[in-house]
């Protein structure tokens, strides 16, 4: 899978911006919680829209602070491991843990 990193909060913006022309996704994972690597293994198994989505990784134990940003900006409920889909500058899907289904996503394309 093709991540871009998310490892900077100036990030959030441009993904905000970049959301009114093609959906940006955020993963939010914990390196160090089994739910969150199987999580991560099945989504990346799953995604085939790499061409209609901008997806972005996001290490939580690296950058907390940057979860708790995404948190408040986009007034949901931290998780982990959580997806969250973003089209025009909002979350319009969200998910967490076991939920998490790429094949959900192609309903949003």
């Amino acid at each position: 899978m093709n991540w871009k990193v998310l490892e900077n909060s100036n990030q959030i913006e441009e993904i905000k911006e970049a959301s009114h022309n093609k959906l940006q996704l955020i993963f939010k994972h914990s390196t160090r919680c089994i739910i969150s690597k199987m999580a991560l293994k099945n989504f990346e198994n799953d995604f085939l829209l790499h061409d209609v989505i901008d997806a972005y990784y996001l290490d939580l134990i690296d950058y907390r602070s940057i979860s708790n940003e995404i948190a408040d900006d986009f007034r949901i409920t931290h998780q982990s491991p959580q997806i969250l889909l973003i089209k025009d500058g909002k979350v319009v899907y969200n998910e967490s843990h076991e939920s998490i289904d790429a094949n959900v996503l192609k309903e949003f394309v």
